[in-house]
């Protein structure tokens, strides 16, 4: 590597240990210390594997994977249906798509409460037509409609990156072989963007299955996840050392899970299987 390369890189090898590498050290420090920080202890991991704290996991695990599922099945076809429109419509689409990102995360979440609440626009649609109230506000569902209105964009937009590369050629010569569109698509389409389903995946399962923010807000706090008992653990007990340790399981959990999913994506062969 040239002096110049090194130069060049030296501004983001700071940026890395000053608010990456760092702060996973100190956390590292205070979970493997006692609440009185004067003992090298394991006892904040093994008091995490627990009924009670796996069973806040496995919530937290459960309500990520629903979401990532919704968020794959809506999304996947919205990202096709846009990378087949015309340039000018596309780009329409794509501003659309990622317009509620421009809000600041808390206030689109707050947003919600007002749609959900019982005097909300869902609600009142509803009575229009002589069907509500109904309970949305405070439910479980109503956390799966604010990770999926905060989370669909990130499954969107990785799958549509990818779609859109796809050479036309390959459908065209999958068609001229006697293909049906049904199945240039599964054979040829499907395989080809599964970087970008992955990728999707990845970016939606790990916010989701961390977050606080919603449940607290939308749920209003009726179920603990990984992401509430973190904060509780700092915030109001003041327990940093057992929140670090937590902190820490969830990391390699999450890196656990991107593992996995990474032996899913044999897209580096893809291209070349179809020659």
């Amino acid at each position: 590597m040239s002096k110049k390369v090194k130069a060049l890189a030296l501004p983001y090898g700071l940026w890395m240990i000053a608010f990456t590498l760092a702060p996973m050290a100190l956390m590292a420090i205070y979970a493997m210390r006692s609440s009185q920080g004067q003992a090298w202890t394991f006892k904040n991991f093994a008091n995490f594997f627990s009924p009670l704290y796996m069973k806040v996991l496995w919530e937290s695990v459960y309500i990520a994977i629903i979401t990532t599922a919704i968020s794959l099945a809506i999304g996947y076809p919205a990202a096709y249906f846009i990378s087949v429109l015309p340039r000018k419509q596309r780009d329409i689409f794509l501003v659309l798509s990622i317009l509620p990102m421009w809000m600041n995360f808390l206030l689109r979440t707050y947003s919600w409460m007002n749609i959900l609440g019982r005097n909300g626009l869902i609600n009142k649609m509803l009575s229009a037509i002589g069907i509500g109230p109904v309970s949305i506000l405070y439910t479980r569902g109503a956390v799966y409609l604010g990770m999926l209105y905060n989370f669909l964009p990130f499954m969107i937009y990785p799958i549509y990156a990818v779609l859109i590369k796809i050479s036309p050629s390959y459908l065209e010569a999958a068609k001229d072989l006697g293909a049906s569109s049904w199945s240039a698509f599964w054979k040829i389409t499907m395989p080809l963007s599964m970087p970008g389903v992955i990728t999707g995946i990845s970016m939606v399962f790990m916010p989701a299955v961390s977050t606080f923010v919603i449940p607290e807000l939308l749920e209003g706090g009726h179920t603990m996840y990984i992401g509430n008992l973190i904060q509780h653990q700092f915030l109001q007990k003041g327990d940093w050392n057992f929140g670090s340790a937590i902190s820490m399981i969830l990391m390699a959990f999450v890196l656990l899970s991107m593992m996995v999913l990474n032996k899913f994506d044999t897209s580096g062969s893809k291209e070349d299987a179809l020659w």
